[in-house]
């Protein structure tokens, strides 16, 4: 069974999105093993420099680093990465599943992702041009590994 870690910068803090991701989460299960990985959030000063900024990015970083293994498929959600359909998803994590025993989605801070963490992705993933708070992302991202689970395996999911 393919496994499919989510790793993220913070925890989640309200009550209405550990339920939607608990619901998700539950429901994947007949078809992947899913895991959350939360990792700390760095805080910044405040009135931060660009350097206190690029500091955070970092820790950030290699923390994220320190969780993926070598040959893990990664993939980071990024505003600049590629857009795509529910069906495209579907059809890449079904390729990637052909060769990698598992798919890291990388979900960063609220000042997104180091260097080192988006040379490390295999693919770059957006949701589009807007921004999300890292909560909805992620409970957005659930419901789009769900879509493309039931995608694959050719059953129905409401439009």
């Amino acid at each position: 069974m393919l496994q499919i870690n989510i790793i993220c910068i913070g925890k989640l803090k309200e009550k209405y999105w550990e339920a939607a991701c608990a619901e998700y989460m539950k429901r994947l299960g007949a078809y992947c093993d899913v895991s959350i990985v939360e990792l700390k959030e760095e805080k910044l000063p405040s009135n931060p420099s660009a350097a206190d900024e690029r500091n955070v990015k970092e820790a950030e970083g290699k923390a994220i680093l320190g969780r993926i293994s070598k040959g893990e498929y990664v993939i980071a959600m990024d505003l600049r990465g590629k857009e795509l359909s529910s069906e495209d998803l579907a059809g890449k994590i079904r390729d990637t599943a052909f060769t990698h025993s598992t798919i890291d989605f990388i979900i960063g801070g609220s000042l997104g992702l180091s260097e080192e963490v988006i040379k490390r992705a295999d693919l770059r993933f957006s949701f589009g041009r807007i921004t999300l708070p890292h909560q909805l992302a992620r409970v957005v991202l659930l419901e789009q590994i769900y879509r493309a689970s039931k995608i694959n395996a050719g059953e129905t999911y409401h439009k």
